[in-house]
């Protein structure tokens, strides 16, 4: 007869085949933890791989901080470290994406911008020699002597710059929805009221703590040989208070009053109602000199040169300029500091949170040879 199991075998042996299932399930949940991990970097790896939907900026480390950290939740701590700028300038400067999507969307509604030379500064000012003569050239043989050149003679270009603000505000529960993409929305609204300022000042502005408009520099009828340098052309329309009898021939001269090389790139701007009288030109056999672009996104095309409307530009009217024809890249400079500044105010206007953005920008005719204006007058 067997002597039974000593009751320390069994604990024993019981405690084995526990220690046992023990060990399984933490290799099951093990399994499930690398599993979860696997679809989690599968995840990353096809939204990494997808193509960045335009004008968005990337979620860079600095644009979350920025964004969910400040924008959001005010806490002022997180970007300290991300920005060069501190309270007392007036705000934070925005991450370098932020302000990209602000500047693409500004161009995109901004007339004058689109078609103007655009320069970015680091610092409030900008200057620029422009050579206005002197610099002779001349043909010689291989071992012929060289005569002196004349003396160049420089023009320096300093645009009148001002301070362009804007104040959108959002209320603090529109803050704290996780759905509210405050990025795109701030985006929109600083770009909306930047374009309704600047596009008055690119073409109207005084100079004084504002761009100088194209319109506000002096002009005259003479050619570009005897105009004093930063004059503009002007063609008389030919009657006191509108067009002539023939108004499609003072736009053709116009058009060849521009150098050809300036030709090249060159636009019409003009505001709706010019444009509206201008559609209804018509040539000597009876076609119309306006020509609507062909495919969606082509510019529509006066006398073979795309339209820019300008809501900005003045109406037609005694001793007004209702259009413009030039190369602006070459005739209009705009000079702005690289940062956009915004500063989160919860307190002006509770329960709103106002984002007061600030930027500095400046304008001026940079070759008065690129632009020429049609001047109502006889």
């Amino acid at each position: 007869m067997e002597s039974p199991v000593p009751a320390e075998a069994l604990d024993a042996s019981f405690d084995l085949v526990a220690r046992q299932d023990a060990t399984e399930a933490a290799v099951e949940t093990l399994r499930g933890d690398v599993a979860d991990v696997k679809a989690r970097l599968d995840r990353v790896s096809r939204a990494a791989a997808r193509p960045v939907i335009e004008g968005a900026a990337p979620a860079s480390l600095e644009v979350k901080g920025f964004v969910d950290g400040y924008l959001r939740m005010g806490r002022e701590t997180e970007i300290k470290s991300l920005s060069g700028t501190v309270l007392a300038d007036g705000g934070y400067a925005v991450p370098r994406e932020v302000d990209a999507l602000i500047s693409a969307r500004l161009k995109n509604i901004s007339p004058i911008r689109a078609i103007a030379q655009v320069v970015q500064t680091g610092s409030a000012g900008y200057r620029k020699l422009v050579t206005t003569g002197g610099t002779a050239s001349g043909w010689v043989s291989e071992t012929g002597a060289r005569a002196e050149t004349a003396t160049p003679s420089f023009a320096e270009i300093a645009p009148p710059a001002g301070e362009l603000y804007a104040n959108p505000a959002a209320s603090q529960a529109m803050l704290d929805d996780a759905q509210f993409d405050i990025q795109s929305w701030l985006a929109d609204e600083i770009a909306m009221e930047f374009a309704r300022a600047e596009g008055a000042a690119f073409v109207s502005g005084s100079g004084t703590n504002q761009p100088k408009g194209f319109l506000t520099a002096p002009n005259a009828a003479t050619a570009d040989a005897t105009r004093a340098f930063g004059t503009l052309q002007f063609l008389a329309s030919g009657h006191a208070t509108g067009f002539d009898s023939a108004p499609e021939l003072k736009l053709i001269d116009l058009v060849h009053a521009l150098k050809s090389g300036h030709r090249q790139g060159a636009s019409w701007v003009m505001n709706a109602k010019t444009l509206a009288v201008v559609r209804k030109l018509k040539a000597a056999d009876g076609s119309f000199l306006w020509q609507p672009g062909l495919m969606d996104g082509q510019p529509n095309r006066l006398l073979g040169y795309p339209v820019v409307e300008a809501e900005d530009m003045p109406d037609i009217a005694a001793g007004a300029l209702p259009i413009a024809f030039g190369n602006f890249r070459a005739g209009y400079l705009i000079a702005e500091r690289s940062a956009t500044s915004i500063l989160r105010d919860p307190f002006t206007n509770k329960p709103f949170v106002h984002f007061y953005a600030t930027k500095r920008i400046g304008g001026q005719v940079l070759d008065s040879d690129a632009i020429k204006l049609l001047k109502i007058t006889a």
